[in-house]
This record gives C-alpha cells, structure tokens and sequence, in this order.
C-alpha cells in the first residue's frame, strides 16, 4: 500500500506512543512491566521534568527499578504507554526537598521547566515529558474529592482517581480545558496582540477557552470579538496541539476578518495590531516585534500563513 504524505505535528504531540489504555487495570500485566527491565521511569519535581542538557537537551530516562528508592506513600507510579514495546512510567517525586542532591536523581541530570526547555527537545521525548506534566498536574490538584471533600485514591495506573468515601464513591478523570487559538487576516495581513503575561516583546495570534455549550467555532468568533472587537467568518480548523501549562489543549484555527478597526479589550490585551506578511517576515532578534516561541501552534499558525505568499 502506497504511503500516505507526511504530516506535520506539532510540539509535544506524539503518532508513536501506544497508551493501551485496555492494560491499565490489569495488575498482572502492570506488575509484570514494574518489575521488567527495559521499562523506564521519567520522574517530576514540582512540574519539572529531568532533563540532561549539553550540546543537546533530552529527557532524563531512569530504569524502573528506581522506583523503590525515590517512592513513599506521596504518589504511585503512573503509566503513560508503551514506545516501541517498552513501558514508560512516571512518578510525583515533589516531596523530596532537593532533588539535586539525592543520591539517584542528582546524578541522573537536572529538574527544568518545560516551558523552558521544550523547544530544544525532539518531538517524542518532548511529548512524553509534557504527559508526564500534564498528568501529575492533575493528580497533585484532586488529593480530595470535588464532590464530598473525602480524599481521592489513583487508580486505573493513574489514569483515574475514585473518592475513598465508599457512600460517595465519585470517580474523577483528568481533565483538559479546550482553548481555541485563532489566526485572523484581511487579505495580507493578520492580527498580533500583547496580552500581560507575554514577556518581552512577543506578540501573538489571539485565544481564549472554551465556555460550556459552545462551539469551536462559536469560541473563536466570541474571542475575537470580546478581545479586538472585530467579526469574523470562513472560520476553518488547522491543527492541535497539547499544551502542558498547565493542562490545555490548543485548538487552532484561521478566519477572515468582516471589520477591521480594533477596539481593545485592556483587561486582556495590552495592544494588538493588523501586521502585514512583508513587516512580520522582516522581523529580526531587535525589532520591536518577535514572534511566539517555537514550539507553540501559535509560531506554526503564523509560519503557514507566511509560507503561502
């Protein structure tokens, strides 16, 4: 069979790990991977991942073994899948007060934030460590239940906590909160805006989550509007991309701008402009522009549309 094109992903998605989602309750298998020697373990301190930086930065990959040293009774070991027949593990170590100085993880590399380093690590490794984030992230924050205030269990390898109330006896999933991110233009040029948390000089396509009982596509029109003030239409998808800060997923999309005067929203934005392709492809490291990171589907968003002059 003849292969399809390639298709491009975005950072920290992955077409290789394999979450065999149908082994997460079956204890034989679990334990069988727990005590095999090829499985490997990616541990998170504090929402920092483990990292060895040098010419290059990969993830810091420790046998599974380790576990019995840096596991009390603070987290169980979560399983996120299988690469290439081999299981990866992670593991809440936070409550180790420097992990630079254990015995284990201070030889194994150094605790970053992936906001940081993310850019510089290869797509399937990013994606892995950005899981693992994700993952503890959520686990950190449902100790309790939302629904009786008991405290929760992991369970289904840590893909589900359940109340410990047996009256109560809630199950909760973790969760992502769905964000449309949007690329507006009118004819050959798009919207970049500065919302405060941006540092420096970026700037960036617009966004904002979505409400209960609403569309992607009713989102992005409502974002626009509520933030810039303009209408939009011909909204079309583009792509996704799993975003790890804390536990979004970026929905990306353009539409064509109906106005375009901007009224500014100044409690989410403090500028944004109508930019042509020729100022955005003639921005360098001091223009008063730069563009969003790497490794966001924002810069992809933008680089497309560019590419298309």
């Amino acid at each position: 069979m003849a292969e399809g094109p390639t298709v491009r992903r975005n950072f920290y998605s992955s077409e290789y790990l394999d979450r065999v989602s149908h082994l997460r309750n079956d204890s034989d298998w679990l334990s069988g991977q727990l005590s095999n020697g090829t499985s490997c373990l990616l541990p998170v301190w504090q929402l920092h991942n483990l990292v060895v930086s040098g010419d290059t930065v990969e993830a810091a990959v420790l046998d599974v073994s380790q576990i019995e040293r840096l596991q009390t009774n603070h987290a169980d070991p979560i399983l996120l899948g299988l690469v290439d027949g081999v299981a990866y593990f992670t593991l809440d170590v936070s409550h180790i007060e420097d992990p630079h100085e254990h015995e284990v993880l201070g030889a194994a590399g150094m605790f970053e934030d992936l906001r940081k380093v993310g850019p510089y690590i290869g797509h399937e490794q990013g994606n892995l460590l950005a899981y693992a984030r994700g993952i503890n992230y959520w686990h950190q924050r449902h100790k309790y239940c939302g629904v009786c205030g008991a405290p929760t269990r992991s369970e289904s390898a840590g893909h589900q906590r359940r109340c410990t109330d047996s009256e109560c006896n809630s199950v909760h999933f973790p969760r992502t909160d769905v964000a449309c991110i949007m690329l507006i233009y009118d004819e050959d040029r798009i919207i970049l805006g500065k919302a405060p948390r941006f540092q420096g000089r970026m700037q960036s396509v617009l966004a904002g989550f979505l409400e209960p009982g609403e569309t992607l596509e009713d989102c992005v029109a409502r974002e626009v509007y509520e933030e810039v003030g303009v209408r939009v239409t011909d909204v079309e998808y583009q792509h996704s991309q799993p975003w790890p800060f804390p536990s979004s997923l970026m929905v990306g999309f353009r539409a064509r701008a109906l106005d375009t005067e901007l009224t500014i929203d100044e409690k989410e934005l403090l500028s944004a402009e109508w930019l042509s392709r020729a100022e955005l492809k003639a921005i360098t490291p001091e223009s008063d522009v730069q563009l969003p990171r790497p490794d966001s589907i924002a810069r992809r968003l933008i680089e497309e549309w560019l590419a298309e002059d």
